[in-house]
């Protein structure tokens, strides 16, 4: 039914508008459609522009709470095929002979993740999207928009507007939505980069992921699907180094670039070859001072962006969804106003804690083990050490990263 306080050239009335429909707008755009909210998502780029191999690089582990959630939705089915499982993790500080271990057979619960370039991800989320559940406009942005305790009435840059009873900003760590509404942000720079690409290498990975804690920071090899001819002989290849440094390094010829990636690298899975660009981006963290406001909610990195140490920061933007999903779904069901104070606030309460818990925790992790302190690195090494003798610490740890600990939503539940 349309507002009846709505203006009168309002051309679409809808429940919610997704202002991004990226890797975590989309899936909000898609699990609140599959909830039978009606929905419209915008996006500022087209969609064969975030699918082109050239555009990101970037591959994300995909934990198994956020596969269920996927799959929940419809949107693993068509991400299934281009996902490498996850089945070991070993974590070591440098080239030392102490190490962590976690084998996914200790859990029995399947994998401890996935990972999936980003490009095959959102090829997946605009698969589902394209059933029609959810009314994607792309590329289209928002110009203006405007929350009143009546609703949200936004216009769009093609002179079309649109009035929501609920706006969601998931347009990243630069959210205008977030700015036009006057939520601050607290957040620092790591005096980090993160060099992203891929490699070919000899020997097959077994879908083991590795992460070495350098002095400048992580260096993690992270197994993808290969391809036929050579399956299991592909990474994904997340290398933090200094700022100033970083953008030298991605700028070397091909010869001396592959030189100083094997340095970091090793020789344990043989030759290495790089595949395609390198993307260099600059690391940091950041949170909103409010993850709602009126009449609007902040997911994923529009509210918190994070150290990418943990691998948990697409994980933790589709927590939110799936929480966001069980709250509205029972305020629906109770006939209230999903955009309510009274809603948002139970959203709000949920995802706080969570939030903000893993924020210090890739913060402090990253500080501990980026710097070569040679006490620092001595404890790390038997913390390390210890840990992977503690059966049961470990347990607890894998069970974490891979999303089934604490209040489950619904979507994220076996």
């Amino acid at each position: 039914m349309t507002d009846p306080n709505a203006p009168s050239e309002v051309v679409t009335d809808t429940d919610i508008l997704v202002v991004g429909a990226g890797l975590v707008g989309g899936v909000a755009a898609e699990a609140l459609a599959d909830a039978g909210f009606r929905v419209v998502a915008v996006d500022g780029l087209a969609p064969e522009t975030v699918m082109a191999a050239g555009f990101d690089g970037r591959a994300s582990a995909v934990a198994q709470a956020s596969q269920r959630l996927l799959d929940a939705v419809g949107i693993w089915r068509h991400a299934e095929p281009h996902a490498a499982p996850i089945l070991d993790i070993r974590v070591a500080d440098g080239r030392s002979p102490l190490f962590l271990h976690y084998d996914h057979e200790d859990v029995g619960e399947g994998p401890l993740g996935f990972m999936l370039e980003n490009r095959h991800n959102l090829q997946a989320i605009h698969a589902a999207l394209a059933a029609g559940r959810a009314d994607l406009r792309a590329p289209m942005r928002v110009v203006r928009q405007t929350r009143t305790a009546g609703g949200v009435d936004a216009e769009l840059a093609d002179g079309s507007r649109v009035w929501a009873r609920l706006a969601i900003a998931a347009d990243g760590r630069g959210s205008k939505t977030r700015a036009d509404a006057g939520l601050r942000t607290t957040g620092w720079r790591y005096g980090q980069m993160g060099i992203v690409c891929t490699v070919e290498h000899e020997k097959p990975h077994d879908f083991v992921a590795h992460e070495h804690f350098l002095p400048a920071g992580p260096f993690a090899i992270l197994p993808l699907l290969g391809t036929p001819e050579k399956p299991g002989c592909r990474s994904s290849i997340v290398w933090t180094e200094r700022a100033d440094k970083a953008p030298a390094l991605v700028a070397l010829d091909e010869e001396t670039f592959l030189i100083e990636l094997a340095r970091r690298f090793g020789d344990f899975l043989g030759d290495l070859k790089v595949i395609g660009p390198r993307f260099c981006h600059p690391l940091g963290l950041q949170f909103s001072e409010a993850a709602v406001s009126e009449r609007l909610v902040l997911i994923g990195d529009a509210d918190h962006g994070m150290h990418p140490i943990a691998g948990q920061g697409l994980n933790m933007g589709l927590r939110d969804v799936a929480a966001l999903v069980d709250v509205l779904t029972e305020a629906r069901t109770l006939g209230q106003d999903i955009g309510s104070a009274a809603v948002l606030e139970r959203y709000r309460r949920w995802r706080r804690f969570d939030n903000t818990l893993m924020l210090a925790a890739t913060d402090g992790l990253n500080r501990l083990f980026s710097n070569d302190i040679a006490p620092l690195r001595i404890a790390r090494d038997i913390g390390l050490a210890a840990v992977d003798k503690l059966p049961p610490l470990k347990k607890v740890l894998m069970r974490s990263a891979m999303g089934l600990v604490g209040d489950l939503p619904r979507l994220m539940r076996r």
